[in-house]
């Protein structure tokens, strides 16, 4: 067995990684970052859309973001989709901007966030192991169909549990890391 036979489960665990630090970068760490606003959509035409494709986001000082939507009938939509995410920030509407004030995060809050990225951390590892599932079965079919020999299944069932024991490292490494980051602000 080579790595290109791999490569499509490597592939899929790259995928499930960028998207639980895409959710990582969404969660708010008491610091102003646009990326906070990336899972929030905002109906626009009767298409749910990135606030980041109706509206001009700045960051005016580290603890706050300016929304400034390219229609003023939008501000009303953009602030009801904050409100009713789970961002946690109330906005400020003041009829040409929006205003989102980021406070400092409490021992509280912190813990809480600490404990919503071990969460996406583990879906992530799930992920993984589904992924790896997947592969042992293609490859068991593959056996069945004499396409392989049970030597080339054993080889490829150990590289998977090899691939899957790294993925996981790396994901635990990127939950400690955005934990620490959280701890330390």
């Amino acid at each position: 067995m080579n790595s290109s036979d791999y490569k499509e489960y490597t592939s899929r665990m790259d995928k499930t990684i960028e998207v639980m630090q895409s959710e990582f970068a969404a969660v708010r760490a008491g610091r102003a970052n646009a990326a906070v606003l990336d899972q929030i959509k905002v109906d626009y035409y009767g298409t749910p859309t990135a606030i980041q494709s109706i509206a001009t986001v700045s960051s005016p000082d580290p603890r706050s973001l300016v929304i400034q939507p390219w229609e003023s009938k939008l501000l009303k939509d953009i602030e009801k989709a904050i409100q009713t995410s789970d961002l946690g920030i109330n906005p400020q509407n003041d009829g040409r901007v929006i205003r989102l004030v980021f406070p400092q995060l409490t021992e509280e809050r912190r813990k809480e966030l600490g404990k919503q990225v071990k969460k996406y951390g583990e879906e992530s590892k799930v992920a993984i192991r589904n992924i790896r599932r997947d592969a042992m079965e293609q490859f068991k079919v593959q056996k069945k169909k004499s396409e392989i020999t049970e030597d080339d299944l054993k080889i490829a069932e150990k590289d998977l549990q090899k691939i899957t024991d790294d993925y996981s490292k790396k994901i635990d490494d990127l939950v400690a890391k955005k934990d620490k980051e959280l701890q330390s602000i």
